[in-house]
């Protein structure tokens, strides 16, 4: 599987099902968002750092409810009683903090979706209390939202992520790269996305294959603060 060098082919980010890797660090928010369409208050916040996975079990909730997904700074432009028609999930919601549209748009939705009988989803970083809401009544609301937190991960759960954001990039690393990885990078899920995106780079502008060797060459020069 491993990609000619000088092919810069696009990356296809695997969402279904079977692609998310359950880990301690998961295994409770996922358990949660299983737990639909029983969620306490008809809504469920699914929160963890960037790259925890959000996104991807969004989508494997949605492919189960027949949700609609949308990023939380584009319901402004949305139809909202059409939204509130079915199953929601709204990704990013911390980013439309101080946003008056949308924020009053999501507390809309809020409501309407929870009136016609359906469930909501809403997705960020840290608890709704720290999202930095400014509508006191969407800010409650949030609040009251039962949260599923995706943990920091285990080398474990790193490694199968470092494997999956490869295989999204249609690369295969050698079985010796991703313990090195392991040992030199941060213990985020946001620094693994960081380190393939940034190696995958550095590999197509030097026209050399993604190996332990340029890995150590990428780290040692610093190339990761840029990626």
């Amino acid at each position: 599987m491993e990609r000619q060098m000088s092919l810069n082919l696009p990356v296809r980010t695997a969402r279904a099902p079977e692609d998310f890797f359950t880990a301690p660090s998961n295994a409770m928010a996922k358990a949660l968002v299983d737990l639909w369409p029983h969620w306490p208050g008809s809504k469920l916040a699914l929160v963890g750092q960037r790259g925890a996975g959000k996104t991807h079990l969004a989508h494997v909730w949605a492919a189960r409810s027949g949700a609609t997904i949308l990023p939380a700074d584009g319901l402004s432009r949305a139809d909202v009683p059409m939204l509130a028609r079915g199953p929601v999930a709204v990704e990013d919601v911390p980013g439309i903090a101080g946003d008056r549209d949308a924020e009053a748009a999501l507390f809309h939705l809020h409501n309407l979706v929870l009136a016609e009988g359906h469930t909501l989803l809403v997705t960020g970083t840290g608890t709704p209390a720290r999202w930095g809401l400014t509508l006191p009544d969407l800010q409650s609301r949030m609040q009251g939202t039962q949260a599923a937190v995706i943990e920091a991960p285990d080398d474990a759960l790193l490694q199968m992520i470092l494997v999956k954001l490869f295989a999204d990039r249609q690369l295969s690393p050698p079985p010796n790269l991703l313990p090195y990885l392991l040992r030199r990078m941060d213990r985020s899920f946001e620094s693994a996305r960081r380190v393939v995106s940034g190696l995958d780079a550095y590999s197509l502008a030097r026209q050399r294959p993604v190996t332990r060797g340029l890995a150590k060459e990428f780290l040692d020069r610093g190339e990761l603060q840029g990626a």
